[in-house]
């Protein structure tokens, strides 16, 4: 947890007008610690150190106490109305995501359904920031090494990478978004291989490789080629952590 002491360094470093990978080299922290800090602990007139401090100690006092009976009827309702427990525990502060992955298992267990409201359909939660067990992509660059004015969005030509996938794994679409301006490129491709990714994400971005100064994905298989595409844009291309969806959040 974050002490008092530096959530003041936070709101110091914030009003100067750094970006949240200065913030978390300076407090030698996660990145998506400090984001997650900021997104949660704000009051209603931006971060405050003393307010967010507060908040948090009230959130842990709520997670230390039994859930009642009530509280878990009405998580049941939410999961059966298709939230995901991602959003429940975002709108009742007094239960974390985790407990009700565990309430949805535990269920499962002894015969219950709540399993089958999940979108993952039936696939337990894996934690955020584990180690990737899909296998590793050769020669990746995470995206800690990237020019820290992207988080900034002040310049055009920062874009984000990633695939929607068909029925079946069969088909899926190669989106591309830039992070300034919002502009949005898509192409469909047959099969979800990186070949085939590759050479979309080159077709889209070849019109205005003159604006393609970095471009970000996640950790699928299908970037596997980012070399190529690398070399073909004249662009670096990085890598957002594993289960990190936030870092590339535009897209």
């Amino acid at each position: 947890h974050l002490s008092l002491g530096e959530r003041y360094q936070i709101y110091a470093l914030k009003g100067a007008k750094h970006s949240i990978n200065f913030i978390a080299r300076a407090l030698n922290r996660s990145p998506s610690t400090i984001s997650r800090e900021l997104r949660r602990n704000k009051s209603l007139r931006g971060y405050r150190a003393k307010h967010a401090n507060n908040k948090a100690c009230d959130r842990r006092a709520n997670n230390a106490t039994t859930i009642v009976t009530d509280l878990w009827a009405w998580v049941t309702d939410k999961l059966k109305e298709n939230w995901s427990p991602e959003q429940i525990s975002g709108v009742h502060a007094g239960i974390s995501h985790m407990s009700i992955y565990r309430y949805i298992w535990r269920d499962k267990r002894q015969g219950g359904t709540l399993w089958q409201c999940l979108r993952r359909k039936g696939k337990p939660y894996r934690q955020r920031l584990t180690a990737e067990t899909r296998g590793r992509i050769n020669d990746r660059v995470s995206i800690h090494e990237r020019p820290c004015i992207v988080e900034e969005r002040s310049r055009i030509g920062d874009w984000e990478a990633d695939t929607i996938i068909g029925q079946h794994h069969k088909q899926a679409i190669v989106t591309l978004v830039e992070r300034k301006t919002g502009l949005l490129k898509m192409k469909r491709v047959g099969h979800k291989t990186a070949q085939q990714v590759s050479e979309a994400m080159i077709e889209l971005l070849a019109p205005v490789r003159l604006q393609v100064k970095t471009i970000t994905s996640d950790n699928g298989k299908e970037f596997a080629q980012h070399k190529k595409v690398k070399q073909k844009l004249f662009s670096p291309f990085f890598f957002a952590d594993a289960y990190a969806s936030w870092q590339r959040g535009t897209n």
